[in-house]
């Protein structure tokens, strides 16, 4: 099956909805909590959003936002369990990556969690360090960084 990309520089209320479900799958969290962080975050700023379809069905997603001139967030991302293994989760960290680079952004800052080791490895694969660690509401995140070439 044929995976399509797509980029949102925004993600539009329609699609909240859609994507907040594919969290809460791919998460194993609360959609509803997912839909309530999703649109606050949206109504503060921008929220882009690289999503993942195969036959028409949302499989992926990487969200993100700007932290602060420069510095990027990559906030939240997932791929539906029927669809890990396929690389998914690489390719659309590489297309986020690849944009914050032309949009002039010198680093990439993510949390997650020892839970999510799949994520804490792809992640450490893909050029991020472990910058530190602190008492989040769900235990202990981990922070990671990675600089991107100018």
């Amino acid at each position: 099956m044929t995976t399509t990309y797509l980029f949102h520089p925004d993600i539009f209320t329609e699609a909240q909805a859609t994507i907040a479900a594919l969290l809460a799958t791919a998460l194993q969290a609360a959609e509803a909590e997912l839909l309530a962080d999703l649109r606050y975050q949206q109504q503060r700023q921008p929220v882009q959003a690289w999503l993942a379809y195969a036959g028409g069905q949302l499989v992926g997603c990487k969200l993100g936002y700007e932290r602060q001139p420069g510095h990027y967030y990559s906030w939240l991302g997932g791929v539906h369990p029927d669809f890990r293994g396929r690389g998914l989760a690489a390719e659309l960290m590489h297309r986020q990556h690849a944009w914050c680079q032309t949009q002039g952004y010198r680093a990439v800052r993510t949390h997650t969690y020892n839970r999510w080791r799949a994520m804490l490895l792809l992640n450490l694969r893909h050029g991020f360090d472990i910058i530190g660690t602190m008492q989040g509401p769900r235990g202990l995140t981990i922070v990671l960084e990675k600089e991107l070439e100018a």
